[in-house]
């Protein structure tokens, strides 16, 4: 095994540099947990910050100081989920770019560590939900800018979008949820597999609401099978028209 002295060169390092750490240097174990590679993750992490800060020593005078922090710092990613190196390095990119002498809290670190969508490569949650309820008419024809777009709009339902079942703002709020575990699970470099609607709106709605589902599903089936135009656009026009979105050819 190599010294962790070495292991935390070698990691500042590619950390600096923005290069992604062989697979073998990348723990999957929660920072929390005591190993000689999460000691040194956890070292990296502080030598970045103290060349990044120079005014870092007022917020740790000493080793014992210095020590506490990284106890506590371990405890606050592990809580927070950053478990991987292209999460920290998120953080620490955004060190670099806030200009302050002063290091940061683990909370204001643990912000910096979730990237947002735009640096990603995806829409802005807001770009997001306007673009799900233009694409919920004909998911499977529509060009979705990102899968992950797709997936927080079939994790609310195209039939709940098209028909506004429990209003704009229900709807809202379940996307936003949808796409903000999306893009956690893309921040920590998984992949995104099928979405499953929420339980709780199955069980929710009453033998009516199941009954009308089933009915309108079979026939958009049957119209698409026909080559006709969807029918029942009105709660869907409704939103799209609070979001000031007019409708185009390819949303006919």
């Amino acid at each position: 095994m190599k010294p962790i002295r070495n292991v935390v060169a070698m990691t500042g390092t590619r950390l600096a540099a923005g290069q992604a750490l062989p697979a073998e240097q990348v723990s999957t174990r929660p920072l929390g947990e005591v190993d000689e590679q999460t000691a040194a993750v956890v070292d990296m992490v502080f030598l970045q910050l103290q060349a990044i800060f120079p005014a870092w020593r007022q917020a740790w005078p000493d080793d014992k100081a210095l020590a506490l922090a990284k106890r506590s710092w371990t405890k606050g990613l592990q809580a927070s989920g950053i478990r991987t190196i292209e999460q920290v390095r998120f953080g620490i990119e955004q060190c670099r770019r806030s200009g302050s002498a002063f290091a940061p809290s683990i909370g204001q670190f643990v912000a910096w560590c979730l990237p947002t969508a735009g640096m990603l490569g995806l829409p802005e949650e807001e770009a997001a939900w306007r673009e799900a309820v233009q694409g919920c008419a004909s998911p499977d024809s529509w060009r979705w800018s990102h899968e992950a777009v797709r997936q927080a709009a079939a994790a609310v339902g195209f039939w709940e979008l098209r028909q506004g079942a429990g209003g704009a703002d229900v709807l809202r709020r379940r996307f936003g949820n949808a796409y903000a575990q999306l893009l956690g699970r893309l921040a920590r470099g998984e992949t995104l597999g099928t979405p499953m609607q929420a339980l709780e709106w199955d069980g929710a709605r009453t033998a009516a609401e199941r009954a009308e589902r089933a009915g309108e599903q079979a026939l958009q089936e049957r119209l698409r099978q026909q080559g006709l135009a969807e029918a029942g656009h009105g709660a869907r026009a409704a939103l799209l028209a609070k979001l000031g979105i007019k409708r185009g050819n390819h949303d006919a």
